[in-house]
């Protein structure tokens, strides 16, 4: 079997990196790379070369049997893929519904790697907790760089300086990795989740959890936020509220598989927060936890900075590309056996991938 990777239309990540290529070679596939696909994450054609082989994108989709990318907009013309498989993540996608109209029409066979549910025997395939985990850390990184003042306490002969106050909504993956980089920054962390289960992680972290009693749970959920009561999220909005008027740093996570993300941060409450405060939206590509976020921007409103952007990982495209890397090769190491994919109705993780139904 012959797999082809994509060079990526505007993401800075590559699906495939030169030590995963040789875990494809043990099991007897072959790999094929467009020319340039690894550019962005400076991973050189010549770091491709031993163990795989460099083609024009037209020849890559010709050759290959799986065609892989890390985002759906490398798909593209889909005239190329008729008839193909291809592999990606198609939850940034702003016209999916006529993306995926058209695949089938082209009668390609397209999985979307954002599906994969979040269970014990998938964990090693999920690109979204991989991603999460690395845009956690980025968004106090590119909190940091805009707030006019340090996170940590500092003590000096000309004074001391109070340390940083950080407020992190939602605490999954990328809140958790937002509170202990947050913590490591020197900064004081508190968090808020309507699980009852994050309040021993936000702890264990060094943070302060927001108590808010009266939380809807679904543990099916895969870690997702759930569609809370009006009362619930009015007691939220009141417990958060007073926190986020007296912080430097408001970090937000939370969405809703498949809906638009709760707004957690009013305009109102926006307007009330100091001046040169910084907001990260982690969830503005679904219409973003704070309600004057604009996604793919930076914007200024009533002296607070909101930064829209649900992809900061893209930005850590080292780290990003191998994370991504492997997680692909899981997902194909399970889904291709003895040099064929195993049929799609027999298991639950590839059927809940495809996307063209």
């Amino acid at each position: 079997m012959k797999i082809g990777f994509l060079k990526e239309v505007k993401d800075t990540r590559v699906a495939i990196s030169p030590l995963v290529v040789l875990k494809y070679e043990k099991i007897g596939i072959e790999i094929v790379v467009e020319k340039g696909a690894g550019q962005s994450s400076g991973i050189d054609d010549n770091d491709f070369q031993k163990n795989a082989t460099i083609l024009s994108k037209e020849k890559v989709i010709q050759s290959s049997d799986i065609i892989i990318s890390v985002n759906s907009e490398s798909i593209t013309p889909i005239s190329l893929f008729k008839g193909k498989i291809v592999v990606s993540n198609f939850s940034g996608e702003s016209n999916k519904d006529e993306l995926i109209k058209n695949l089938k029409s082209n009668k390609v066979t397209a999985y979307d790697l954002s599906l994969i549910p979040r269970t014990t025997i998938a964990q090693s395939m999920d690109i979204l907790s991989s991603m999460a985990g690395l845009a956690g850390y980025k968004a106090v990184i590119k909190s940091a760089e805009l707030l006019p003042r340090m996170f940590p306490m500092i003590i000096t002969a000309a004074g001391s300086i109070k340390p940083a106050k950080v407020v992190v909504l939602g605490a999954g993956v990328a809140g958790l990795q937002a509170i202990a980089t947050a913590k490591r920054l020197g900064a004081i962390v508190q968090a808020s989740d309507p699980r009852q289960a994050a309040r021993e992680e936000v702890l264990s972290l060094g943070g302060k959890f927001i108590e808010v009693e009266g939380a809807i749970e679904d543990k099916s959920a895969g870690g997702y936020a759930v569609t809370q009561s009006k009362e619930y999220l009015d007691r939220q909005k009141e417990e958060v509220s007073k926190r986020i008027e007296s912080s430097d740093v408001v970090i937000t996570t939370a969405q809703v598989f498949g809906r638009k993300a709760p707004v957690l941060v009013s305009k109102e409450l926006v307007s009330k927060m100091k001046k040169g405060s910084v907001i990260v939206d982690l969830a503005s590509s679904s219409g973003g936890n704070c309600e004057v976020t604009v996604d793919s921007e930076i914007t200024d409103y009533n002296g607070v900075k909101i930064v829209g952007n649900s992809f900061l990982a893209s930005e850590l495209s080292h780290d990003s590309s191998n994370l991504f890397s492997n997680n692909v090769f899981n997902f194909l190491n399970y889904i291709i056996k003895d040099g064929k994919m195993i049929n799609e109705n027999d298991d639950s993780i590839l059927s809940s991938c495809n996307v063209i139904k």
